[in-house]
């Protein structure tokens, strides 16, 4: 079994830019490709806050440029999930789809973080359609449009506000009476003319023209009638789950799952681990800042594996 220097596992933004930075230091960094390779922005169609591209790319079409950018530098790649990884000595020891193990003297972990979703018909079917996780990326292609966010926590409350920037309407539905968002979240939501309210409905199906999102149809809780909401947008804004469950505990998360990080690096408690991307950040989420923190990873990385403590650099004072 031969012994890795880096293994990263993820390839969202994180992980490619770990990927070439780490290529780049000649630690030729063996990459885990994931279930879903190139993660989240693969599901996504146009970007257009990625810097670079003032007329947008494709989602996939970034992702596959991060990644034969990394192949240029020499980062081999392995299709495949990580079913284990065992922390307790070094080398690490990395399981790949329940069969083949790796040694590594180091490990960044860019798994990223999945939206969660409803569950229901069509939804699944229509991303990048009209159903979208994520308001920041796709708000401005709904402008003067009626949209629907469902969730009814912050982050429903959040994402609803800002759509109203875009949308000439933005109904939040919400399968209780009521909200499980803060106070002060509700209370701005609820000043906003352009929001309105869909309380105690569940959703049941998204539909589509087979194109595009045209109706949700969503169910009274109290009289079990249906009815069909038109729009052309679904938000879906429940939550997001960070892909830490098959690390088994060996690493500090925080009460949700996110990696925790030590100061300003992307070190774990764990000496020779980590982590970047959405798997250690549930406030920004954007590819943008993922791919900052995968450089940094590489960087810590590097210097790990030249001997450098991270209380080196946790400690050192800021040059000048």
């Amino acid at each position: 079994m031969e012994k890795q220097r880096v293994m990263i596992l993820g390839t969202g933004p994180a992980g490619l830019t770990a990927a070439i930075y780490a290529a780049r230091a000649n630690l030729e960094p063996l990459v885990i490709e994931g279930n879903e390779p190139g993660g989240q922005l693969t599901l996504t169609t146009e970007v257009e806050n990625f810097p670079g591209f003032p007329d947008g790319i494709m989602g996939p079409e970034l992702m596959d440029s991060m990644r034969e950018q990394a192949k240029k530098f020499g980062a081999k790649f392995v299709m495949g999930w990580v079913s284990g990884v065992d922390m307790s000595e070094r080398p690490f020891k990395v399981t790949v789809n329940e069969k083949d193990e790796y040694l590594s003297d180091s490990l960044i972990i860019s798994t990223g973080a999945s939206a969660k979703l409803l569950g229901i018909p069509g939804e699944s079917d229509n991303i990048g359609r009209g159903v979208s996780t994520c308001a920041t990326c796709d708000g401005f292609f709904f402008r003067n449009k009626n949209i629907i966010v469902v969730g009814g926590g912050d982050s429903a409350m959040e994402e609803a506000t800002f759509l109203t920037k875009f949308a000439s309407e933005v109904t939040i539905v919400h399968r209780r009476n009521e909200l499980r968002a803060s106070q002060i979240m509700q209370d701005r939501a609820r000043e906003n003319p352009k929001i309105k309210w869909l309380l105690n409905v569940t959703p049941v199906e998204v539909k589509s023209d087979g194109n595009k999102v045209n109706a949700l149809s969503v169910k009274d809780n109290e009289t079990g009638e249906i009815k069909d909401v038109e729009t052309t947008g679904l938000f879906v804004a429940i939550g997001h789950r960070p892909n830490t469950a098959f690390l088994n505990g060996q690493i500090d998360v925080d009460k949700v799952g996110y990696i925790k990080t030590r100061g300003v690096s992307t070190a774990t408690n764990v000496e020779g681990v980590f982590a970047c991307g959405d798997v250690m950040d549930s406030h920004y989420r954007q590819a943008i800042t993922a791919a900052g923190s995968g450089c940094k990873a590489a960087m810590d990385v590097e210097k790990f594996l030249e001997g450098s403590s991270v209380n080196d650099w946790l400690e050192a004072p800021a040059k000048a």
